[in-house]
């Protein structure tokens, strides 16, 4: 199948040629006919497949050909970074077509959004709390509102945004399109999309946990206190380039960061305690290269799509299986292959058992320093706190 095949506008078929874009994902297959009818969708893939073209051409083709002067669309991600992502990618589409595009986040000024959004338009791409912002402000018309679309879905849900996104929900027109995009599908979910769709059809690739295949896995045992020098140990190998290390504090990130780059590794931070501009400027420093490695908290887990990354190391092993599987998707992306390598100390045992039970396969293991663990039954993971962020429970039986 080629994109020419479906319905989407020459001018878009026209860019995509330019840029040696030529065959179609699976999940753009499947999901460009379903929203190009208009329909109502609930699509599951994991990320990296190519989902923002999925909704973003057969959506801007619809878009082309109504009346312009307000919003038509919609589109909601979870955080800073997707939402920039998203519209680098929407906007020069959206400019052949005569569309006008408006970001909108929070850690900048309200001005420029303000302006954008009280022009009309054409598609506003936005994080919930910052347009909810706007929306108490009466700077946004959303009454020709067409479609709306929810990026990374469950990533919402375990931020917290669901209240937003339904107060957001309650001032919009009921006739519209609504897709949703989502590397899961937890039952939360399908009741958003029971109560905010009408007969969507859905559709969905291979199942979020073999997003992990392309990826070369590795456990290494180690002890709290070696973590640094473990660290140090991986970077100064020879094969192992552009790197992004996850940990699992704002406090950690800076103060690894810090360590590493007086130990004179190329390293810069990411977290949600930073403004935007700083965390912009770490992103583009890591893209291009100035920055080899990105110590980064799980803010950039999701939606971060840069090429080129050869390994991702967990410092701190992840909260869940879903984002143990996200945070190794930073690696062997666009067919390539990567590494994941995971720091597992004692009490990590139950974590690690949940992941692998997951994934159903027991990763590979190194120790260092003679550290081992033990291989205790899994713990189950429920859903509590605030926002439903999903943690570590020991209830029986699993509910993510």
């Amino acid at each position: 199948m080629a994109f020419d095949s479906l319905r989407i506008d020459s001018r878009c078929l026209q860019y995509l040629k330019s840029h040696n874009i030529t065959e179609p994902t699976p999940i753009q297959q499947l999901a460009i006919p379903v929203a190009a009818e208009g329909h109502d969708l609930v699509a599951i893939a994991q990320t990296g497949t190519g989902k923002t073209l999925a909704f973003g051409l057969p959506a801007l083709s619809r878009l082309a050909e109504l009346p312009r002067g307000t919003t038509g669309m919609l589109i909601l991600a979870p955080t800073r970074e997707l939402v920039q992502q998203v519209h680098d990618v929407v906007a020069p589409l959206a400019k052949l077509l005569k569309l006008t595009t408006a970001c909108v986040y929070g850690g900048v000024g309200f001005t420029a959004q303000e302006q954008a959004l009280r022009k009309g338009a054409s598609i506003v791409v936005a994080c919930p709390g910052r347009l909810l912002d706007h929306m108490q402000r009466k700077n946004t018309n959303f009454s020709k509102l067409s479609i709306l679309v929810l990026d990374e879905a469950d990533r919402m849900l375990d931020m917290g945004f669901m209240p937003d996104i339904k107060r957001i929900l309650s001032q919009l027109p009921r006739e519209r399109q609504t897709m949703m995009f989502s590397a899961t599908f937890p039952s939360e979910i399908a009741g958003l999309a029971n109560n905010m769709m009408r007969n969507p059809q859905r559709v969905e690739t291979s199942p979020v946990v073999k997003a992990a295949d392309a990826v070369r896995q590795l456990v290494y045992t180690v002890a709290l206190a070696d973590k640094v020098e473990l660290t140090k140990h991986i970077l100064a190998k020879e094969e192992v380039g552009s790197t992004i290390i996850f940990v699992r504090t704002k406090r950690a990130a800076d103060r690894l960061a810090t360590v590493l780059d007086r130990a004179a590794f190329h390293v810069d931070c990411i977290h949600g305690g930073q403004s935007q501009n700083r965390r912009k400027s770490a992103i583009d420093g890591f893209r291009t290269g100035h920055f080899r490695i990105l110590v980064a908290t799980d803010v950039a887990a999701r939606g971060l799509d840069i090429k080129g990354v050869s390994h991702v190391i967990n410092y701190d092993i992840p909260a869940t299986p879903d984002d143990y599987i996200h945070r190794i998707g930073r690696t062997a992306r666009a067919s390539a292959t990567g590494d994941a390598i995971t720091f597992v100390t004692p009490e990590d045992a139950g974590e690690l058992r949940c992941i692998e039970k997951v994934l159903n396969k027991k990763i590979d293991r190194e120790s260092w320093k003679g550290i081992t663990i033990e291989d205790p039954k899994p713990k189950a993971f429920s859903l509590s706190g605030r926002g439903g962020r999903r943690r570590m429970a020991s209830t029986g039986g699993r509910s993510w």
